[in-house]
């Protein structure tokens, strides 16, 4: 296998006339759900080179392995068992691959005209295999055409990444100056995604985002407004929202934003928030314009109420503050089953009992309790906590996955106690 070599983002750039192949792995996992899930940065990143005289085509793993439409555009992903890499096999868990079949891959690379280069994006730093398996495929199809990886697994494991057979990889940062992502290259798009900024103002111990996005940047609200529109025009109804601080300055940007997108659109986009708003700025007037505008999907950000927890979220909310937000979605029209509220399980230090008080704590309030089992992300400081625990967190992506991590690799918490507090948060 041969080295792989570092590109600079700035040397795809200047790629041109050239057939490019953009893809999205299948995911490797114990579980996987579509929640307006789209790789957005690679879209962005073809748009881009479309704009530099590029002949662009996609190959999402993930779509066209859909196999049942959910609601508001989600789709349900094929899914088929395969054997658990061997740090999981004390995990009394099935493990799946989403998405296309590799025979189904391989008959689609060979369908289309031959590409003169692969962009392959990844994600998730524990669904390396994915990506692994792909860049595989590609080499035994597609034997002389090189493969660039990049995406959030080459950015926040770029020595692992490495490891992986790729031809090239991309590790630093790029901010889209392109007006949307390149959603044309989807036959049909089952829903619209958009992104009002780039990174998030706060830096949460347990978060990525100033990692991945050094510097946050917000967009004009004009180009939000294109970016929409443009996925309206091919169909999209649905949008999901990528932020992580949409209502951050909101009298000035979000209520400006939604204002225009209801008059333009007189209430019939419906919109999502799978990222989570910060709920101190919901006050009434706030809940009633989500309301209004077609807001459906609403993800509160709370995480914990143990005052050692919240200095990690950089104090984001107290009690009085998510108390008051679910009372003014609620008067508003939103039912308790809409005020969805994220709670971290499984950080360092983090007791069961405060895992238990702050989900009775969101029952109290009238909001929805939706558990979030923590992930060791690299270059945080949490994950520099859990590495003092588990050293191999740092040279083992696969042990950096969620959906494992508290229960099976750390111990930190049972997979009894797990499922205790599961059914607790689903009352």
């Amino acid at each position: 296998m041969q080295k792989t070599k570092k590109k600079d983002i700035e040397e795809m750039f200047s790629l041109s006339g050239k057939k490019i192949l953009g893809i999205n792995p299948p995911v490797h996992d114990f579980s996987f759900f579509d929640l307006w899930s789209k790789p957005v940065g690679l879209l962005y990143l073809l748009e881009k080179m479309k704009h530099n005289n590029n002949d662009i085509a996609l190959l999402d793993c993930i779509h066209e392995g859909a196999i049942a439409q959910k609601t508001f555009g989600r789709e349900k992903i094929y899914s088929e068992e395969i054997e658990k890499p061997a740090v999981y096999s004390g995990i009394k868990r099935r493990y799946h691959r989403f998405g296309l079949s590799k025979d189904s891959i391989v008959e689609k690379l060979l369908a289309i005209e031959k590409p003169e280069i692969i962009f392959l994006t990844s994600v998730m730093t524990y669904w390396y295999g994915g990506v692994k398996e792909t860049i595989d495929l590609v080499h035994q199809t597609l034997k002389d055409v090189p493969v660039v990886l990049g995406g959030v697994y080459a950015r926040l494991c770029p020595e692992h990444a490495s490891t992986l057979g790729a031809d090239y990889i991309i590790t630093d940062n790029w901010q889209p100056d392109v007006p949307y992502p390149a959603m044309d290259l989807y036959e049909k798009i089952p829903y619209g995604v958009t992104m009002t900024s780039f990174g998030c103002p706060m830096s949460c111990e347990y978060c990525a985002s100033r990692i991945l996005w050094p510097k946050y940047h917000r967009r004009f609200i004009a180009e939000v407004l294109s970016e929409i529109d443009y996925q309206k025009r091919l169909g999209a109804v649905d949008f999901a929202f990528y932020d992580d601080a949409l209502l951050i300055d909101k009298e000035k940007y979000a209520y400006p934003l939604v204002e225009e997108l209801t008059r333009r659109y007189d209430g019939t986009l419906r919109l999502h928030t799978p990222n989570g708003l910060h709920v101190r700025e919901i006050d009434s007037e706030c809940a009633e314009i989500l309301k209004k505008s077609g807001f459906v999907t609403i993800r509160l950000s709370l995480e914990s109420i143990d005052p050692d927890i919240v200095k990690t979220s950089c104090g984001k909310v107290a009690r009085n503050e998510y108390a008051t937000a679910i009372n003014n979605l609620l008067k508003a029209g939103y039912s308790t089953n809409d005020c969805e509220t994220y709670i971290l399980l499984g950080l360092p230090e983090q007791s069961i009992e405060s895992v238990k008080d702050t989900i009775k704590f969101v029952r109290d309030c009238g909001g929805k309790p939706k558990l979030a089992e923590f992930s060791p992300i690299p270059g945080t400081s949490s994950f520099a906590k859990a590495l003092k625990k588990t050293p191999n967190l740092a040279t083992e992506p696969l042990l950096q996955n969620n959906s494992v991590y508290s229960s099976w690799i750390s111990g930190d918490i049972s997979p009894k106690v797990l499922q205790e507090l599961k059914d607790l948060a689903r009352g």
